[in-house]
């Protein structure tokens, strides 16, 4: 597949100053045009150059700056896997130069050797003092990109504060290359007025409809957690299916993302938990119950599946969805890094508004299906118990001790 030079492209290419800043919408061509600027510089280069590309985490990069940059250069039939050097994650071409691939949490990188170039790939998701450790080492010039959810450093320390920045904004329609189901699929989204301020028009959103906040992102899961559930949130054709493990430690739960993928029939998701090293509870949303009954069938010995109780009576003058978001959002949450899809969805889950714009109390769907897992596991942990005769203990409860699982 050839990527094509579009509007994006062009007004890329055309920025000149060392701090070149774009933020922009869903489907502007952000991450690629400048990827596609940076591998022609490398091939064109008279001496060796050395080039950067930084985000937020490894895996992070694996999904993201490093698969497309694969399929750029296999697109163009620029690819030769001799010069892939997958361990150090650099490339190098024909020229000499090189394109690294380093994450912002690798603090030898960040205050390791110097480079001509570099690219921090959804900036607003690292630290100040990472980019300053960046630029200050970076001779020619240093892109960075993002969709503007909300303010952070740039605005704040960068923007209109020294005398070598541009800053672009670009949306879908500076992308020729998009086909028309997705500008169908993105224009019918206009009427979400936060959604289509940030992710279509590339302008800076309100972020007073998100709806979780404060959530740490940890490199990885603490060998003293204890697994407490794994949550489910069914899908299967345009919706993804979502697993994540529960651990509590410290006071607080970790979140870690076992799967998020469509097409996941019932046996596969009961091969996912069994595959895991450690059985614990599974809650799922209580409105799939055959789903529920054909993963029980074939789940190992010592896990059970549950749906999640939604007893209306718990949440009072509130809608069940609203109570129980609002009882994980009382809990100190970690997700690991390596939980894309989880972070992903934590970053852009939020309530629903009308026309005016005004919240109201209903999350929108888009970005709720591990959001949805987590809170089934959380809240099969965290509501009250209900009063239950001392002699009625079902096997399921003496195995989980005294957590309230009566569902």
């Amino acid at each position: 597949m050839l990527y094509a030079r579009t509007t994006a492209t062009n007004k890329i290419i055309a920025l000149n100053k060392k701090i070149r800043a774009i933020a922009g919408g869903t489907s502007a061509s952000k991450t690629i045009s400048i990827l596609l600027y940076l591998i022609a510089r490398a091939q064109g280069d008279k001496e060796k150059t050395l080039t950067s590309v930084i985000s937020e985490s490894t895996p992070h990069l694996k999904r993201g700056a490093i698969r497309d940059f694969k399929n750029i250069m296999q697109g163009h039939r620029y690819w030769n896997d001799k010069r892939w050097n997958a361990t150090d994650m650099i490339y190098t071409f024909e020229t000499g130069s090189q394109l690294e691939f380093f994450s912002a949490d690798q603090a030898d990188k960040l205050r390791g050797g110097r480079r001509d170039r570099a690219f921090i790939n959804e900036a607003n998701n690292i630290s100040l003092d990472a980019f300053d450790q960046i630029e200050v080492r970076t001779k020619e010039f240093i892109f960075l990109d993002w969709n503007p959810t909300s303010e952070f450093w740039f605005y704040e320390e960068i923007l209109h504060k020294r005398n070598d920045v541009q800053f672009i904004t670009l949306n879908y329609k500076d992308n020729e290359a998009l086909s028309p189901e997705i500008v169908q699929s993105i224009e019918a989204r206009k009427n979400r007025k936060n959604w289509w301020r940030v992710y279509g028009l590339g302008e800076m959103g309100e972020m007073e409809g998100k709806i979780f906040t404060d959530w740490e992102i940890i490199d990885e899961v603490s060998h003293r957690a204890r697994l407490e559930r794994y949550g489910v949130d069914f899908g299967y054709t345009n919706d993804p299916t979502a697993i994540i493990a529960l651990y509590y430690y410290d006071g607080g739960y970790i979140v870690d993302e076992i799967a998020f993928r469509t097409g996941m029939k019932n046996r596969i998701i009961a091969d996912v938990l069994n595959d895991q090293e450690r059985a614990a509870l599974v809650v799922a949303d209580s409105a799939e119950p055959k789903s529920i009954d054909e993963v029980r069938e074939r789940l190992s010995p010592g896990y059970e599946i549950v749906g999640v109780s939604k007893t209306k009576s718990e949440s009072k003058d509130k809608t069940w969805k609203k109570w129980s978001i609002d009882l994980v959002q009382d809990q100190r949450i970690s997700v690991t890094k390596r939980s894309l899809n989880v972070i992903k969805e934590y970053r852009n889950y939020m309530w629903k508004t009308d026309k005016d714009g005004k919240i109201i109390n209903e999350p929108e769907h888009e970005f709720s299906h591990s959001m949805d897992a987590i809170v089934y596991a959380l809240v099969s942990i965290l509501k009250k118990p209900k009063a239950q005769p001392a002699v009625q203990t079902t096997p399921v409860q003496a195995y989980y001790g005294d957590h309230d699982i009566s569902f």
